[in-house]
């Protein structure tokens, strides 16, 4: 029997630090700062939904690409691991313009909160970007999930960059200032930072361009000087 189509249900929403596709790390894990939260929708938020979970150290987490979702696909991509100038096949790629737009992170699971307000499971090193809806959650198997002998085709290693991360003067006394309300967000910025979030093709760009993310309610900007990130300030994104 041939199912053609098959509505899925959202059962909740992730909050995380990213507000915006750029910058956000490639894959989960890289960014051990970004601590996310899933809250669970409607009967999905019941306690008894969530019974045994916590007895896991990671989670598979299923969602929807909802910003490019409908922009449809295309049987070929390029891969950013390639330097966005090498063509492979959509299925050879975890690119967000896929035939379901679905996308799937392992994270690891710090919390589990259920109280009159619903139930939240607070998660490490997302990669999702906030108001992702999610469509599952299924606890991580080491023992047939972690193959070690598996190998990775063209992004068969941890991407890597000789980049550091600087922070001016004026940028550390704002460091100070939103530190109560964010204490990791200087490891956050220096981690995200370090993955180089740029184009690919503006990597070799020797202008000393100026950029910009958001992460929370913060807008920061920094250049690339070198092998240095220099943030040049942090402030709010009102």
């Amino acid at each position: 029997m041939t199912i053609a189509h098959h509505t899925l249900e959202v059962i909740g929403t992730i909050h995380s630090p990213y507000r915006q596709k750029f910058a956000i790390p490639r894959q989960p894990g890289l960014v051990t700062a970004a601590t996310a939260t899933i809250e669970l929708h409607g009967a999905y938020a019941h306690p008894d939904c969530v019974r045994g979970l916590a007895e896991f150290s990671h989670i598979w987490v299923l969602f929807l690409f909802h910003q490019t979702i409908a922009g449809g696909w295309k049987p070929l991509v390029r891969p950013p691991r390639l330097g966005g100038d090498v063509k492979k096949g959509v299925f050879a790629s975890r690119a967000t313009y896929r035939p379901n737009g679905i996308g799937m992170s392992v994270l690891q699971l710090k919390q589990i909160e259920s109280d009159s307000d619903g139930t939240r499971i607070i998660v490490q090193g997302a990669d999702l970007v906030d108001g992702t809806p999610i469509i599952d959650i299924k606890p991580y198997l080491p023992y047939s999930d972690a193959l070690p002998m598996a190998t990775g085709g063209y992004a068969d290693s941890r991407p890597q960059t000789e980049l550091t991360t600087r922070f001016s003067d004026v940028a550390q006394a704002q460091l100070a200032q939103f530190a109560p309300a964010y204490p990791q967000l200087a490891e956050l910025i220096d981690q995200v930072l370090r993955q180089d979030p740029r184009p690919a093709y503006k990597r070799s760009d020797l202008k000393n361009k100026t950029y910009g993310m958001n992460l929370f309610d913060l807008n920061i900007k920094w250049q690339v000087i070198g092998t240095e990130n220099h943030v040049i300030s942090i402030t709010k994104d009102f």
